[in-house]
């Protein structure tokens, strides 16, 4: 089994590391220190190493930083965990909410004085560096570059991850790894950049057909790589990882520590990504007079647009995980209303049934399974201080998926537990008509993720509700759950193309009462051209996932004639594809659960 329920930290360990971390602010005559989520690579998702943030503050959340200086602390969040981190850490870290807080001002109101500042150089992008110092200008506040003040005090901190890599067959990634090279390789000499620094793990994954398990929830292997635009590639990491694929003459692989003596021997124009460079290694470049541009790394767009194979594969992943979804949620409908299940037991049982499917490599994701109240904390997990029952006549969200070696998945049901409530239904109704209004989706090509995100949100605006988060996020290729750079949010400009995969994943939560969310995952493609049309070229959405929507919390006189005609089609459809690989009692189970309205 691949879950755990043990919480990493809590809130009352927070205040003796805070201290203790003040303690070496001290030490170095310096006034505050900045602690990321993030690691070296910016990954979403972080060996257990690098859970600085974690550790100190007991916020386990996937995004965010702190500020600690000697007379305060504050945690900065976005929306989707505002709540969570209340709840997580102590008093002695205020929670502020991105983007309305912002760190630069922060730091100027409570060092009126002045004051320095550290932070860990490979923990921050130069975007962001750049971006602090601006807003800094008119302060008395400076950044030093320092040592991990963190890694100081955190005296059983874990080794870094070696789990050995692997390959990823060619069948599978649609492309042999040479053919990736030489692509890239050309995109590099077509722009004039002697070599990119890659520092992204799915990206350096990606390129080279390999994975690994250094990650939790993720298959890749940490490294960084250095490609230059004749395909060579240098690889820097542990070496012993990598002696199962086999001698190369186009890559060599070398310990972490040679990496700076690397950069620093690399002739310009070396090209890095603004979004996840770290600072280090701007500063090493410059410092060496080599040029550089801060532009994007050359495989995310590539890695983002799956080819037929991947997304060939993608299908029959999802056809798979939803026949596992459909026999945990006829299991749940028949467990759940005797109030005797936790939300740890549905968690596990949830698991149980994709491993079932022999062919699970992991889940994708600790899966969210949030019942009542814990609904409205749009990424909580259940431990065992939280764990609670699921009660009969409340909502229960959950958000769960699972890593295939041919696709990864990403789902969200809302169910009924027993009876709803009028406003819960309507709710939840509106929720659907925006997640319908983007599966039906066709717009000319070009747009991008902020142009489609409003169609979800349309519904519950007219009744004065919205949610604090975005629409949807990509989805990588046996790859992380949570994939760039398409999008669909307000900020994403990311113009949306054939092969993307993306979630389309609209809520509502109503805090301290329960939340709502509806997510399928969808693949962008070329849209036929239509008779009275004029031949602009259109895109459209494939839909991968096919589990039923609950439908004791429609309310059908809200929804339009094409709304049901979906609806229905789509149930429909789920019943075709799935209920070949149900046993008797799921098969009933799926058509009750999909019977027309």
């Amino acid at each position: 089994m691949f879950q755990t329920f043990q919480a990493r930290t809590s809130p009352e360990q927070g205040p003796p590391r805070l201290a203790a971390l003040r303690t070496e602010l001290a030490r170095e005559r310096i006034d505050g220190f900045l602690v990321p989520r993030a690691d070296a690579h910016q990954g979403e998702f972080v060996a257990a190493r690098d859970e600085r943030l974690a550790w100190l503050t007991g916020f386990t959340g996937s995004a965010g930083f702190c500020a600690v200086l000697s007379g305060s602390a504050a945690i900065f969040v976005d929306g989707r965990y505002r709540i969570q981190a209340t709840l997580q850490t102590a008093e002695d870290f205020r929670t502020l909410s991105l983007p309305d807080a912002r760190l630069g001002d922060w730091l100027a109101e409570h060092l009126r004085d002045g004051g320095t500042v550290g932070f860990d150089p490979m923990l921050h992008t130069a975007h962001e560096i750049e971006t602090l110092r601006k807003r800094l200008e008119n302060s008395s506040v400076t950044l030093l570059e320092t040592d991990n003040l963190i890694d100081r005090i955190w005296h059983d901190q874990p080794d870094r991850p070696s789990e050995p890599a692997y390959r990823h067959p060619t069948s599978l990634s649609g492309e042999g790894d040479e053919s990736k090279r030489a692509r890239i390789a050309d995109c590099l000499r077509n722009a004039g950049h002697r070599a990119a620094v890659l520092t992204l793990p799915d990206s350096i994954c990606w390129l080279l057909n390999v994975r690994g398990s250094d990650i939790p929830r993720t298959p890749v292997t940490l490294a960084f790589a250095i490609f230059d635009n004749s395909g060579q590639t240098q690889i820097f990491s542990d070496p012993e990882k990598f002696e199962g694929l086999g001698p190369d003459p186009a890559i060599t692989v070398t310990p972490w520590d040679s990496f700076e003596p690397a950069l620093a021997s690399l002739e310009g124009p070396i090209l890095l990504d603004r979004s996840s460079v770290p600072y280090a290694i701007t500063q090493i470049l410059r410092d060496n007079g080599i040029s550089y541009i801060l532009g994007q790394d050359p495989c995310i767009l590539p890695k983002s647009c799956k080819n037929a194979t991947e997304i060939e594969g993608a299908r029959a992943a999802h056809l798979r995980d939803a026949a596992a979804m459909c026999g945990f949620l006829a299991w749940l409908e028949m467990e759940a209303p005797s109030g005797r299940l936790s939300e740890i037991d549905a968690v596990r049982r949830l698991e149980e049934f994709r491993v079932a499917t022999n062919a699970l490599k992991d889940i994708s994701f600790e899966t969210i399974c949030a019942s009542g109240p814990h609904g409205a904390i749009v990424h909580y997990r259940a431990t065992e201080e939280t764990n609670r029952k699921i009660q009969p006549n409340e909502l229960l969200l959950v958000d769960s998926g699972g890593q295939y070696q041919n696709g990864t998945t990403d789902v969200t049901r809302t169910l009924a537990v027993g009876s709803s409530t009028p406003v819960q239904r309507r709710c939840f109704t509106r929720v659907l008509q925006g997640m319908i209004a983007v599966s039906t989706a066709r717009w000319p090509k070009g747009l991008a993720g902020r142009d489609l995100d409003p169609l979800a949100r349309i519904e519950l605006w007219r009744a004065g509700q919205d949610y604090d988060h975005g629409t949807g996020h990509g989805v990588g290729s046996y790859l992380g759950v949570h994939e760039g750079p398409q999008r669909l949010a307000r900020t994403s400009e990311i113009p949306l193309e054939p092969g993307m995969i993306l979630s389309n994943e609209p809520g509502f939560y109503r805090e301290g009462e329960f939340g709502i969310r509806i997510e399928n995952l969808v693949a962008v493609k070329e849209a036929p051209n239509l008779q009275e049309g004029d031949s602009r070229p259109m895109l459209e959405f494939e839909t991968l996932t096919w589990v039923p929507i609950d439908l004791r919390l429609v309310d059908a006189e809200i929804l339009t004639g094409r709304e049901k005609d979906w609806l229905n089609a789509y149930h429909r459809t789920v019943r075709e594809k799935v209920s070949g690989l149900l046993d008797d009692r799921e098969r009933n189970w799926l058509r009750n659960a999909t019977q027309p309205i």
